[in-house]
């Protein structure tokens, strides 16, 4: 198991990039729950992000892309308005383990191309 960060680092409503082996995931803390997912939109496979760790639109109620606007639910990944409609996020299996998010190697690898 590898372990990316604890719950801790990421406040309740908001996300955190992650960066491990060149490899781009973000986490979103909602409802106290955690929810992992490639940072990749399934339009053109950009980073989704405004800024550093700001994947959420303004109201903190879905996931935003920064390139064309389009929202995603935050426990689903769905892709509910935008250019990649009906597509979801690529979301990455975990556990959590004393306090620590934690993957196995095996889920490190990104899904295949757009």
């Amino acid at each position: 198991m590898i372990t990316l960060m604890s719950i801790d680092d990421i406040a309740e409503g908001t996300s955190k990039g992650l960066e491990l082996n060149n490899l781009y995931m973000f986490a979103v803390k909602k409802d106290n729950q955690i929810f992992l997912y490639w940072n990749r939109c399934p339009h053109l496979g950009t980073p989704l992000e405004w800024e550093e760790d700001r994947f959420l639109d303004a109201d903190g109620a879905l996931i935003q892309c920064s390139t064309h606007g389009a929202l995603f639910q935050i426990e689903d990944g769905n892709c509910l308005a935008g250019p990649c409609k009906g597509k979801n996020l690529h979301a990455i299996k975990f556990q959590i383990d004393d306090g620590m998010i934690m993957v196995e190697e095996s889920e490190l690898r990104m899904p295949t191309p757009l």
